[in-house]
């Protein structure tokens, strides 16, 4: 069996081949999309029978939360919402809007419900804080005296996701597209790194793209084709009460609910009502896994009595706790018992966010995987945008397939993240809040001495990151108390960080940045093609420039250091980064990424010359090693490259160096720093000195949504050059952005933000804060913000967990705008 033939002609204006293995909420929202864009020459093909295959689709309770700490998640939850809205099955519309409401029965939920309500204000949710009463009102079966309060976002509800499954099926077949039943994917076929077929037991289908939106059943497809995906399907469970009286003839048969969805998270629970019952959910026991490969086809799992492949047997010992807190919230359910339950399966990742994206490796293999019912018409909305127009709409960082690093991709730290995150979905989780296992698992040359130190580790891609150190504390001045969720993860050492590298010097492992190294014939004309700025220089330049899409949305920014001709080091942000340069990059090309066998200190201070030049016998002054500028030279024993660069304002150099000297070349800056006070500081001083200096961290403060004339790096681009990726979109600009990456300065010294918060301009949320940290030279929490175009000195409001915290625009940058105490 294969697709259907057609003319050539015809085989244009139907698009390229398309195979989605997977017919649940996913595949069919994805065919869906893209036969709405044009390409009908979409085949889908399931194992199951359709339209309920007996994958996650099939069980999922259809819960639709909009708001989370992920911008990108919310935006997926809003298109959910506003697309299943439009469709409709027989009459019955795929979405019930129901509404949802989150109880607080703690006082840290009852505050964590204030930060959620920012972050609905920042991202554009309708909700509000409810009394107790309201609560009540709102869900008449709780028990009032329980609960403190709770969160009511009223365009929360229940996706109907089989009918929404149904709805976009048959408007994808009436655009061409082909659902197939009961064909197992038994292999991929691939030419040259490309996909060309698909095998199943029952043919074989040619393909320019296959799109993996299998589920839980994604690591089968993706060995398949020899692609790790990193993905754990555990079981969750679900359970349904027997009827209840106080529910006989309320609900509608046909749309079950007109309760919000009921959420109690202090316990791990959920709930929704079924007609006279009620549907509950519980991620309160221990994590379930299910090996993947040794999940049971549709028919051989009702063989074995099970209603489907992803409905597992219900675990009674793991349930009776959980019934107990059901039974104490809802006080209704103590005449009731279980009627039915099961342990449905369905998927999490090492970081919670779906895996989307096309491999590198096997051109055309594309990924929409671990994606809930909550964001599929989102996700499926964005990956049909990648596929046929070559980016989507909204920045994906988060999501992509290439945001792992090598360390993060092995099954032990798969199943142990993911199992983690099972444990976390309903927890209280601080924006600086890491997992401790597996740890530490990447640690640079300096670990030892930094432990010596008294350093206090947080984790990012896998690395161990210092945040300050308590050998410090000796040093530590009076800076504001802080409240109890601000003075988290923080030290007021920090502060003392700070100043000694504002007054003397400091030493910061910098070897967690990732380090590319780009070279041959065509190196400069690579990245002359690939980034904004002008690279063109001499060996001995360094250049801060960006990495744009065609939409002229900034990808990321680099730091490109020329050591010789054809020979440059690429200060980059993630793997996405690497990925992009090798997909790119021609034959006479080589990027390579060298960060695990080299390391880097940072060394910052008005007195880090006097304690450099002396190691060194180059000439390490303003005239013979100006700002922006490299070198490769020796401290002491020790071979490095010398970058005069500071991402905290101060005069200094990043000195790189391969890492098995890593440690010599910590010892010997520490012994010589010795008598001019040198000490080691952290991440959270370093955040401080960057924002009062103004630098823009990618991934927080600007993605590929935002331009660089937006971001306030429009220096970075050369427009008197050549073309590079994204120059057209940006001459097409407006001569005016419609919004700004806005420094602001809290009124209040003892105030401080962390990120996420709505920020309001004559009472209305106009935006939010992408970047804060205290400003310890300033006095004053440094904010930086996404807001409509504002003068210097227009007074703002911050919501910081409901109260909203006055702030003043404020003219950048914020410190030392005459550069004198860089370059010098």
């Amino acid at each position: 069996m294969s697709s259907t033939s057609s003319t050539p002609e015809s085989a244009a204006a139907r698009g390229p081949r398309v195979v989605i293995i997977g017919a649940g909420i996913v595949g069919c929202s994805l065919a869906d999309e893209l036969t709405a864009r044009g390409w009908s020459d979409v085949t889908v093909l399931e194992q199951g029978p359709l339209p309920a295959p007996g994958g996650s689709t099939s069980h999922a309770p259809g819960l639709v939360f909009q708001t989370g700490p992920s911008k990108t998640l919310t935006a997926f939850a809003q298109y959910t919402v506003e697309k299943f809205n439009s469709l409709e099955v027989d009459g019955l519309s795929c979405f019930n809007p129901v509404g949802g409401l989150e109880l607080a029965t703690t006082e840290e939920r009852w505050a964590d419900l204030h930060r959620k309500a920012g972050w609905a204000a920042s991202w554009g949710v309708r909700g509000e804080l409810v009394s107790a009463a309201r609560c009540k009102e709102l869900w008449p079966l709780v028990d009032e005296s329980k609960v403190l309060g709770g969160f009511h976002t009223p365009d929360d509800g229940l996706a109907r996701a089989l009918l929404a499954s149904r709805a976009q099926m048959t408007r994808a077949q009436g655009r061409g597209a082909t659902f197939l039943e009961r064909h197992t994917v038994t292999g991929i076929e691939q030419e040259d790194g490309k996909v060309t077929g698909v095998v199943t037991d029952r043919g074989t289908f040619p393909a320019d793209h296959l799109v993996s939106a299998a589920g839980f059943w994604g690591p089968v497809v993706g060995r398949m084709a020899g692609i790790d995906i990193p993905l754990l399907p555990l079981a969750h469970q679900y359970a349904k009460t027997t009827p209840l009286p106080a529910l006989e003839g309320v609900n509608d048969p046909r749309t079950e609910a007109s309760k919000p969805i009921l959420r109690f998270q202090d316990r791990d629970l959920y709930f929704r009502e079924h007609t006279d019952r009620i549907g509950i959910g519980s991620y309160a026991h221990k994590p379930l896994p299910v090996d993947p490969f040794a999940v049971p086809g549709y028919d051989a799992a009702r063989a074995k009595n099970m209603d489907m492949p992803s409905s597992y047997p219900f675990t009674e010992e793991d349930w009776a706790p959980s019934w107990e807190d059901c039974r104490w919230l809802l006080p209704v359910l103590r005449d009731a018992e279980i009627e039915e339950g099961f342990n449905g399966v369905f998927s999490f990742t090492p970081d919670g966010m779906p895996v989307l994206g096309e491999s590198r490796d096997l051109r055309g293999f594309w990924l929409a995987e671990a994606v809930w019912v909550t964001h599929s018409a989102g996700v499926a909305k964005a990956v049909a945008e990648w596929m046929v127009d070559g980016r989507p709409s909204i920045d994906l960082h988060e999501c992509e397939l290439t945001r792992f690093e090598d360390a993060q991709r092995s099954p032990a730290y798969v199943h142990d993240r993911g199992a983690q995150q099972f444990v976390e979905v309903y927890d209280v989780i601080h924006p600086l809040q890491t997992m401790e296992q597996p740890r530490p698992l990447r640690v640079s040359p300096f670990y030892a001495r930094q432990q010596e130190l008294g350093a206090h580790f947080l984790e990012g891609g896998g690395w161990e990151r210092p945040h300050w150190y308590e050998a410090n504390a000796h040093l530590a001045a009076d800076v504001p108390e802080r409240d109890a969720w601000a003075a988290r993860h923080w030290s007021p050492i920090a502060a003392a960080e700070a100043r000694v590298t504002r007054e003397k010097v400091a030493l910061y492992d910098m070897t967690p940045l990732r380090r590319l190294e780009v070279t041959g014939p065509g190196a400069l004309g690579f990245l002359q093609r690939m980034t904004s700025n002008n690279l063109a220089k001499k060996p001995g330049a360094v250049t801060y420039t960006l990495l744009l899409n065609e939409s002229g949305g900034i990808r990321s920014d680099l730091t490109v250091a020329r050591l010789a001709p054809d020979r440059f080091q690429v200060g980059a942000n993630s793997p996405a980064d690497l990925d992009w340069l090798l997909r790119h990059a021609p034959g006479d090309v080589q990027v390579r990424d060298i960060t695990s066998g080299t390391c880097c200190i940072g060394v910052w201070g008005p007195l880090a010359r006097d304690l450099v030049q002396p190691l060194t016998r180059d000439d390490f002054s303003h005239e013979g090693f100006g700002y922006f500028r490299a070198k490769e030279t020796y401290l002491g024993h020790v071979p490095v490259t010398a970058m005069r660069l500071s991402y905290v304002g101060e005069l200094g150099w990043e000195l790189y160096t391969t890492a098995d000297l890593g440690l010599r070349l910590w010892d010997t800056l520490w012994e010589a720093g010795q008598e001019h006070g040198v000490i080691a500081a952290g991440r959270s001083a370093f955040n401080s000195l960057r924002l009062e200096k103004g630098y823009r961290s990618w991934g927080h403060d600007m993605t590929e949504e935002h331009t660089p004339y937006e971001a306030g790096v429009g220096f970075a681009v050369r427009m008197d050059r050549g073309d590079f990726v994204g120059r057209a979109a940006l001459e097409a600009l407006p001569e005016q952005p419609r919004r700004k990456l806005t420094a602001l300065l809290l009124d209040d010294p003892a105030a401080v933000v962390l990120g996420k918060e709505p920020v309001h301009v004559d009472g209305a949320p106009a935006g939010y804060v992408t970047s804060a940290s205290y400003g310890y030279t300033l006095g004053r929490c440094v904010a930086y913000a996404w807001l409509p175009p504002l003068e210097p000195g227009t007074g703002v409001h911050v919501e910081y967990f409901g109260e909203k915290v006055p702030a003043t625009v404020a003219e950048e940058p914020l410190f030392d705008p005459k550069m004198t105490r860089i370059r010098r």
